[in-house]
């Protein structure tokens, strides 16, 4: 039996600070989390055992249980990427274009690569480092519509003791010969990995239909009855990003209200969907993911980058949607959520409205752990929930320990990690409480 305490500053969150019922702002924030300026983590075969003040644990705490101490950091539960692309790593900063002649033009040549198996590792061993570098313990993952970038990406994450969902992209049209699949065999595939690799050690899989201009409806309508056979699973795909490819989704689908409309005839919507972007939502729209449980992710450095528009937070607030962060590698320019938070700031500001620090955080944590169908088991330190998590550094660089010093609360110290934070503020990122190994090769 493996047992481990951590001992510092530690915040995890047990409500979505924008959506508790208090009335007083203050008093529904401090009901949205727990902090303690000097807690115990206290882990046992890679899950939380106990949480608490170390005043009140440490009397209980058995002596022969070593404690590690964290000095000028914050404990939080890992970060949780709810959409990125694996295979883009390489074409990260491609200059220029807005979504679709970028795709065009940098996309799928690249993609094109990962037919070849020992390539797809390659790539992945880096992306996963990355994304470990950068705090993310848990992200739902596309590869590209060769079952070998899956193969690959399973296997070193599993290497690793992930917790990563991904899947094999749908594509039978609109797209070059040479990364096309069939309405037959992308189901066939599909099937065959789900049966390979979903629940095997902490890997999960996804549906994963590119976008609705790239998928027949005969792609889209097996993609449901895998979702119908396999109700475990996810499904992630693309939604109302650019209004180029709204006005595409339209022209193709004459017999759909809207562009959600055209997955929600395919039975793709439900508490295990996950839609990238959705900027260009109309009220249905809003209406179906909420009655559906589905899942928005908001990706605001790809957003800004690719000039697609600026995400509704607060109307997918109001719906009571789930919404989670991506950084959208490759159009997304970072693989840090902590800078991925910085641009969401700037995005709302844009809009008139605000993101403060403690739902910035609850967005990386707990929100995508939600976003994910997966509260309870990551996201926060609820008992049994298993124990991956990072140390963010308040003395990362010299300018953000001048900023930490002034900081007057915790509020103010987290802002200042979303705005200055980036790859070198996390001091840690820990797998079930164990320090993750990262290659830099």
């Amino acid at each position: 039996m493996s047992v481990k305490a951590f001992r510092g500053e530690i915040l995890h969150f047990i409500e979505d600070p924008a959506l508790t019922s208090c009335q007083d702002k203050a008093q529904a924030e401090q009901s949205s989390h727990q902090y303690f300026e000097d807690g115990i983590l206290l882990i046992e075969n890679g899950k939380v055992k106990q949480l608490g003040s170390a005043e009140a644990m440490l009397a209980d705490l058995e002596d022969a249980i070593a404690i590690e101490h964290i000095e000028n950091g914050l404990i939080v539960p890992g970060f949780i990427d709810t959409h990125i692309h694996y295979p883009q790593t390489e074409m990260i900063g491609s200059y220029g274009e807005q979504l679709l002649q970028w795709l065009e033009d940098y996309t799928f040549p690249t993609e094109k690569k990962f037919a070849d198996k020992a390539y797809a590792s390659k790539i992945s061993e880096f992306f996963l480092n990355q994304l470990l570098t950068n705090g993310t313990t848990t992200a739902l993952v596309f590869g590209t519509v060769h079952a070998e970038s899956v193969n690959a990406f399973f296997e070193v994450a599993l290497a690793k003791n992930l917790r990563m969902i991904a899947g094999k992209v749908m594509m039978d049209r609109n797209a070059p010969d040479y990364l096309l699949d069939t309405a037959q065999s992308s189901y066939q595939q599909s099937k065959q990995l789900i049966e390979d690799w979903h629940g095997k050690g902490r890997l999960q899989y996804a549906i994963t239909p590119r976008f609705a201009p790239t998928s027949s409806d005969e792609q889209l309508s097996l993609a449901g009855q895998l979702l119908k056979e396999h109700p475990s699973v996810y499904m992630q795909t693309h939604l109302s990003e650019n209004l180029k490819e709204i006005e595409w989704v339209k022209s193709l689908n004459p017999d759909c209200e809207n562009y959600l409309d055209v997955y929600k005839k395919h039975q793709l919507l439900g508490n295990r969907s996950v839609f990238a972007h959705g900027i260009h939502l109309c009220d249905a729209e809003y209406n179906d993911l909420a009655q559906s449980n589905s899942a928005l992710s908001f990706c605001p450095t790809s957003n800004l980058f690719l000039g697609s528009g600026l995400f509704k937070l607060d109307v997918a607030q109001q719906h009571n949607i789930k919404v989670g962060l991506g950084t959208d590698i490759g159009a997304g320019t970072s693989f840090s959520l902590l800078e991925t938070l910085k641009d969401a700031y700037k995005t709302q500001q844009l809009r008139g409205k605000k993101l403060d620090s403690l739902q910035s955080f609850y967005l990386a944590t707990l929100g995508g752990a939600r976003a994910l169908d997966l509260e309870g088991t990551i996201g926060n330190f609820q008992v049994g929930c298993e124990a991956d998590f990072i140390v963010l550094d308040y003395h990362a660089t010299p300018l953000m320990k001048l900023r930490v010093e002034q900081c007057q609360t915790l509020a103010e110290k987290l802002f200042s990690f979303t705005i200055l934070g980036d790859d070198r503020a996390v001091k840690g990122t820990y797998i079930q409480g164990e320090l993750a190994k990262i290659n830099h090769d």
